[in-house]
């Protein structure tokens, strides 16, 4: 029961991501990736910080580092794969970050099986992105630097899950993020380029993409063991595609699917075999 509730809120998690990222994405002619990425870190830090109330000045050093580190994480995170989406669309863009969540559930083991998985998905990423003359490779570069961010994402995550108390490791990491971006959100004010449609696509995508995962991942990843988490991540390049044709009109050829297919099969069949062969993970409850 434990784990299918974890199962479920990291499902919720991932359909809520890819919703605010396509919302958000409305917002890049206006304000870019950037200025998206700032108000979502605001928006995030004035819901959390009431809800958590952390209280940073009786912080350890041992609590104080992991959430700074997160901070950088989200900050990087969030603005490298809205860069990789404003250049290769959603699906793609997504499809690349997940190598982020597949590289931690192959982190444990050095089996056969697990060097095929990693094959499988870099063919996937060849049929996905057909390297050539003309492809984007800022795009693609920002997607590889949104999976590594979200390797990241997870082992701090749960790390700092396990430091402090409820919702206050992401409350006072969002806070970290916001704070990098306040020169961001200068510049576009002065610019005169915020406007009302802008900004509200962008709190959208700062409730969608940053409060709802936030605070489900660092819940869900105190209930259920990193692999599981993996195997649900497969999701997030079918969702994205799938919010990127709905509510973004990005249509992708047969190769992309292709593509998007071996990824998510490679992630699925990791996560998977490694409860079976015992490949260690490492234990929330740890």
């Amino acid at each position: 029961m434990k784990s299918l509730g974890g199962f479920a809120t990291i499902t919720a998690s991932a359909a809520s991501s890819q919703l605010g990222a396509a919302m958000g994405a409305h917002a890049f002619a206006s304000i870019g990736p950037a200025g998206v990425v700032a108000v979502r870190q605001f928006v995030a830090a004035a819901v959390l910080l009431p809800v958590a109330r952390p209280n940073p000045r009786r912080f350890t050093w041992a609590q104080w580092w992991p959430t700074i580190a997160l901070g950088v994480v989200f900050a990087t995170m969030n603005l490298s794969l809205y860069t990789a989406v404003d250049r290769i669309g959603l699906g793609l863009a997504v499809t690349l970050e997940v190598l982020g969540p597949l590289a931690v559930a192959l982190g444990g083991s050095r089996t056969r099986l697990d060097f095929l998985f990693v094959l499988i998905a870099a063919v996937g990423v060849y049929v996905l992105v057909l390297p050539g003359p003309s492809s984007d490779w800022l795009g693609i570069g920002a997607g590889l630097l949104a999976a590594a961010s979200w390797a990241a994402y997870i082992l701090l995550n749960r790390l700092v899950g396990q430091r402090l108390p409820g919702l206050q490791a992401p409350a006072a990491a969002t806070s970290v993020s916001a704070l990098l971006y306040v020169p961001v959100a200068v510049y576009l004010i002065v610019q005169g380029q915020f406007n009302g449609m802008a900004i509200l696509y962008a709190v959208a995508a700062g409730v969608f993409c940053s409060v709802v995962p936030y605070a489900a991942d660092v819940i869900a990843l105190r209930k259920v063991p990193a692999r599981l988490f993996g195997l649900v991540c497969s999701v997030h390049p079918v969702l994205a595609a799938l919010a990127g044709l709905v509510l973004l009109g990005e249509e992708l050829a047969l190769h992309h699917w292709a593509g998007i297919l071996l990824v998510v099969t490679a992630n699925a069949l990791a996560v998977t075999c490694s409860k079976w062969s015992g490949s260690p993970t490492v234990d929330p409850e740890m």
